[in-house]
């Protein structure tokens, strides 16, 4: 493994084409190979000396360095576009690329995460939650942040537009809201029940400028759904909670027509509902679109 990392090292210190702006994915790559490699250096016995081995460290520890300031300056050059309220291109193309697939398009099909998460928390200035995180109520999920192309997806497909109102169900840190605030003219609402997660949400919202996402600290089964024309869950519920929240969305679809965007497992739940026609073909592993059927409300 010394010699592999070795070689690694000298392709990377030579290959200065990764220091290129645009090319995120190839430095997460290199970045994660490095990981690997040093984490492997330092369990195995080997023979190698210990001076050599250091030495290779520090030159592992350079190259690592040298990719994440290039990372942190792009970051901070599309930070700057989101505050001076441009939707920045990169993130533009990231849409495109996930929305219709393709050659070289990052896989729709399972819930891994990648280096659109990398660049992601790159850019959303987010601090830790100072609050302590409370224990979840019954039948209430463990949060979790929908990846990161799985987002573009929904938004590339969804083609929000100015009058739209995308409302995130258990929005967590707000990664849908403020993406779909960032890259769209529609108004990206988060409804949260963990105050901690509001609270960070809503800093980081105030440090880009986005006065197009907004977060509210609410039991989902409590909200008002009158404003929303796109509702979205990652399965942030289930059981109880969820047939409640369904059952008021389908309160709202007997007045207008609105859709609805899953992830996860309660997409099958949704399925089912016959108030509901899915929008394209469900795919496993995908995010999905539905929309409401004209429905009748029992008098």
């Amino acid at each position: 493994m010394t010699n592999a990392l070795e070689a690694l090292l000298l392709q990377l210190e030579q290959d200065r084409s990764l220091d290129e702006p645009e090319r995120m994915r190839e430095r997460s790559d290199a970045l994660d190979l490095l990981d690997a490699c040093l984490s492997f250096e330092q369990d195995e016995g080997g023979d190698a000396e210990a001076a050599s081995k250091a030495l290779l460290h520090a030159r592992a520890g350079a190259v690592a360095a040298r990719l994440e300031a290039v990372d942190a300056t792009v970051h901070q050059a599309i930070r700057s576009e989101i505050r001076q309220g441009r939707a920045p291109g990169w993130l533009l193309e990231q849409i495109a690329a996930c929305s219709r697939g393709g050659s070289g398009a990052l896989p729709l099909h399972d819930e891994g995460y990648d280096y659109l998460d990398a660049a992601v928390a790159g850019i959303l200035p987010f601090g830790e939650p100072e609050a302590e995180i409370g224990e979840l109520a019954d039948e209430m999920v463990f949060y979790q942040p929908t990846p990161a192309r799985h987002i573009f997806d929904l938004i590339g497909r969804s083609a929000l537009a100015e009058g739209d109102v995308l409302v995130d169900l258990g929005s967590g840190l707000g990664h849908v809201p403020l993406l779909v605030a960032i890259c769209t003219k529609a108004l990206g609402i988060g409804i949260e029940y963990e105050a901690a997660y509001v609270d960070c949400a809503r800093q980081c919202a105030a440090a880009l400028n986005l006065s197009r996402a907004t977060f509210v600290r609410q039991d989902a089964r409590e909200a008002d759904f009158s404003y929303g024309t796109l509702f979205y869950l990652y399965t942030p519920f289930s059981g109880g909670i969820l047939r409640t929240v369904l059952d008021a969305l389908r309160r709202e679809a007997a007045r207008r027509a609105i859709r609805i965007g899953t992830y996860g497992p309660c997409t099958q739940v949704v399925a089912e509902e016959p108030w509901l026609e899915v929008i394209d073909t469900l795919q496993t592993g995908r995010l999905a679109l539905f929309r409401s059927r004209a429905v009748e409300m029992p008098g």
